[in-house]
């Protein structure tokens, strides 16, 4: 299957989930593939932050752009992850 979702890339979801609301906004942060084929990482407005399988990609978010700022961000653990966020690094997204 091909990767669908890459680093940088701007979504939205299609369904409440994690939190959010319908159309909450998220930017993918890692890209990952765990034998299932393409994974994506994505952080959302609120904060919280899920993995999704390609299936899950074209059924529960729609990609509506691309942050070339955030598509060289390093993943290297869920605490500094969230001490980015924390930061504001991907705040500019979420506005």
């Amino acid at each position: 299957m091909d990767r669908i979702l890459f680093v940088g890339d701007m979504v939205i979801l299609d369904e409440p989930l994690l939190g959010n609301t319908i159309y909450a906004k998220g930017v993918v942060y890692e890209e990952y593939d765990l034998g299932k084929g393409p994974g994506a990482s994505i952080i959302f407005e609120n904060g919280n932050y899920d993995g999704f399988s390609p299936e899950e990609q074209d059924h529960m978010v729609q990609k509506v752009g691309h942050c070339a700022e955030c598509e060289n961000y390093v993943f290297t653990n869920v605490m500094h992850l969230s001490k980015d966020f924390d930061r504001g690094y991907f705040l500019p997204e979420f506005t």
